[in-house]
């Protein structure tokens, strides 16, 4: 099935050296031999999926370390086959490729998150040292993207949502564009396979009659080039990926033909000055439309890509794209970074690319936060942030230019320019205007970052900052510099949410430090500090809090000095008294150990009434008509309402809901309710999906909200979507 000369044909990306062609042969045989055996979930022999990467590698114009690593990337992960024997046999080069795209599966987390976290945290250090980690991983992956139908439904959305959100964007940052739109289009194919099925039959449909015009207008262009003596390679019409027609139409609320950029005309020249010559031609033909030209020749994207873009009138009266390119801006444009490789070698050597070239700012970036990003799930947010392209162009007044976040402020360019210029930062410029910090930038403004001495950053800048290296580098300061100031803000942050009762018994005791080293602090004012300047948000922390309690907590009713034991239930906020009507969310309790009932978990704006427990619990707090109040005795019930007013921290708090949707079951449709949901800030707790054949689905969700207006809204916002078909609140009591 796979035999020595076919291998060895794979060498001919690189120079082809015998002691390449030995390299690429010996790690072949040595994959073929531990795979041995082994089936993929189609049935095929493992050894094809190695195969299979080795070759896109050669496509790529990899080395031969780099296939060598193709035929042994999972050989650590899948055998019993240590790091130290691939560079005993293959050299430390194979070696940090393959450890780079190793997965840290045979370790133990406690979350799918924290793994998946680490695992990229351990990849991108990798990528660090050698930017060829991540091209193996790319093709690793768009294989078993390419392969994916073989896999249960769970596995095939997580790996594809995954694609989507990471490895596309990744290919995307390294300008590797033919990865980039086959990754995209797959995880299209299994994220919302309807719309993948209608973007198909929309563009197939009248694919004849478009090649057509695109042909005659192709051969007028040819013609007058020729005339000019303008050397062309090639001019052609290519169709635009799936996904980025559907993302066109999504975005600017359009149906698909009034989406004119279906395909594009490219044109391949020779230098940069026949490009814009080209241009001239192009707009003499035809009428260009106004505000439809973008030079990325001059002003290239921040993964290099080089273009003139323009958009004109065709002979049929419709809008036709033109893209004009020279042949090398053509392979950066389809290969990215591995056209360093496939495409200048010289002396027989492939050409260097390091991380230390400006292209790889991003990288640095994201090396540099990462390790001081504690929260998995913040980290990975960050991780998907950082690998977006940046949409804004500023200059310096000496014209050096700066591509930035859509959105970003005067801040996150101080921070981009250096460390230095934005801790001092005390004011900024734009277009020689005084504005505020949080002013959003627009491509050609021209910033001037004013500084002081004396200027220190502030914490309002985490209100306006968009870049994550800005955000982080403001929190790093405070970290440094404010620690008994930062310990004091998240105590008190803290004690507003948990009530001063117990709060320093708390501290102390063995659940807290069980909730330090769970975020990866090493004692409880380490993690106080890190609540105090944001690097690890305030609800993380009391859902550990409450998850360890919970764990310690005995069955029998605890003894009256656990005070926060008792009143922090899993399902319900924590909510102790202050003595200080002002101080509670709840007036009627001032004094008294109270929790909100999880039986009903009422949020505010909801009529309420006080239960007096048989226990040391205090005071239950539930919904007026819980049924667990009506055989209450009059004696114990206790009249209380909600304090409309009370003294709260910056963010006020949330209570817990449970909702059950019934809706049409389809894929996709969770994603749906969960992306309403977040447009509107509402954090998702917990999200469950149940089928069954032939009939409606049900999700169940658990939602924190503000009060019952927000509630209210959010009922709203899900009963708006089309698959909806009953929504109701668990727990819900009778009105009275």
């Amino acid at each position: 099935m796979f035999n020595q000369s076919a291998i060895a044909l794979s060498c001919e990306g690189s120079n082809g050296s015998p002691s390449d062609v030995s390299l690429v042969c010996q790690a072949f045989d040595f994959a073929y031999c531990l795979h041995e055996g082994q089936l993929r979930a189609s049935g095929e022999p493992y050894i094809a999926h190695p195969v299979a990467v080795a070759g896109l590698l050669r496509e790529l114009g990899g080395s031969a370390e780099m296939m060598a690593a193709g035929f042994l990337h999972d050989v650590i992960e899948d055998t019993d086959v240590t790091a130290e024997e691939i560079e005993r046999r293959f050299g430390a080069g194979v070696r940090q490729l393959v450890e780079g795209v190793t997965k840290l599966s045979k370790l133990n987390f406690s979350s799918k998150k924290d793994q998946q976290a680490e695992n990229f945290r351990r990849m991108f250090l990798a990528m660090a040292k050698d930017i060829r980690v991540i091209v193996v991983k790319l093709a690793d992956r768009l294989h078993n993207m390419r392969t994916l139908e073989h896999l249960n439904d769970e596995k095939r959305c997580r790996i594809a949502l995954e694609t989507r959100e990471i490895f596309a964007p990744l290919a995307n940052r390294l300008g590797i564009g033919r990865l980039k739109w086959e990754l995209e289009d797959l995880a299209f194919k299994y994220l919302e396979p309807e719309s993948y099925r209608e973007m198909q039959g929309l563009v197939t449909g009248k694919r004849t009659e478009r090649e057509e015009r695109l042909a005659q207008v192709g051969e007028m262009l040819r013609d007058r080039l020729s005339q000019l003596g303008i050397q062309c390679h090639d001019i052609n019409g290519r169709p635009k990926h799936l996904y980025g027609i559907y993302q066109k139409m999504q975005r600017q609320q359009k149906s698909f033909k009034d989406i004119y950029d279906v395909a594009a005309i490219r044109i391949i020249v020779e230098t940069n000055d026949e490009c814009y010559r080209a241009l001239a031609v192009v707009h003499d033909a035809f009428r260009p439309i106004p505000g439809r030209f973008k030079d990325y020749i001059g002003l290239p994207k921040p993964n290099r890509y080089q273009s003139l873009h323009t958009v004109v009138i065709g002979t049929s009266g419709r809008p036709i794209e033109v893209q004009i390119r020279t042949l090398e801006m053509h392979q950066v444009a389809e290969y990215g970074i591995a056209a360093h490789w496939k495409y200048k070698e010289t002396g027989g050597s492939v050409a260097k690319v390091t991380t230390e070239d400006e292209k790889f700012t991003w990288l640095r970036q994201l090396v540099e936060w990462q390790s001081d990003m504690k929260d998995a799930q913040e980290y990975m947010q960050g991780v998907k942030d950082n690998l977006f392209d940046a949409e804004v162009y500023v200059f310096t007044p000496s014209g050096d230019v700066f591509a930035l976040s859509q959105g970003a402020t005067p801040v996150d360019f101080a921070y981009r320019i250096h460390t230095e210029v934005g801790n001092h930062c005390a004011g900024a410029k734009v277009n020689e205007r005084m504005v505020t910090l949080g002013t959003p930038l627009k491509t050609g403004d021209i910033v001037e970052i004013i500084t002081q001495k004396n200027s220190r950053p502030s914490l309002d800048w985490l209100n306006f900052a968009v870049t994550t290296s800005a955000r982080n580098r403001i929190r790093q300061w405070y970290k440094r510099s404010h620690r008994d100031e930062n310990i004091l803000r998240g105590r008190e942050m803290l004690e507003k949410e948990l009530g001063k009762s117990g709060f320093e018994a708390l501290l102390k005791s063995e659940p807290m430090q069980a909730v330090a080293e769970r975020c990866n602090y090493s004692s409880a004012e380490d993690l106080l500090a890190a609540v105090g300047y944001g690097e690890v948000t305030l609800n993380l922390v009391l859902n550990r809090i409450r998850e360890a309690i919970k764990i310690r907590q005995p069955i029998a009713p605890a003894p009256s000095n656990s005070a926060v034991a008792s009143t922090l239930p899993p399902s319900a906020p924590a909510s102790l008294p202050s003595s200080r009507s002002k101080d509670s969310p709840i007036i009627g309790v001032e004094g008294l150990l109270y929790g909100l009932a999880g039986c009903c978990n009422p949020v505010p704006g909801e009529p309420i009434i006080g239960v007096v427990t048989l226990s040391s619990r205090g005071i239950s707090i539930h919904r007026q008509g819980c049924h667990n109040t009506d055989a209450i005795p009059g004696d114990r019930l206790i009249p209380v309402r909600w304090n409309n007013n009370p003294l709260q921290s910056h963010r006020p708090p949330t209570y817990p809901v449970e909702l059950q949707i019934e809706v049409i079951d389809r894929v996709g449709v969770l994603k749906d309710v969960l992306s309403r949901l977040s447009d509107h800030n509402i954090n998702v707790r917990s999200a469950q999906v149940k089928t069954f054949p032939g009939q409606t689905a049900t999700i169940s969700l658990g939602i924190d909200v503000v009060d019952h207006e927000q509630l209210e809204r959010t009922f709203t916002q899900i009963r708006k979507m089309s698959d909806i078909l009953k929504l109701r609140r668990l727990n819900q009591v009778e009105e009275v």
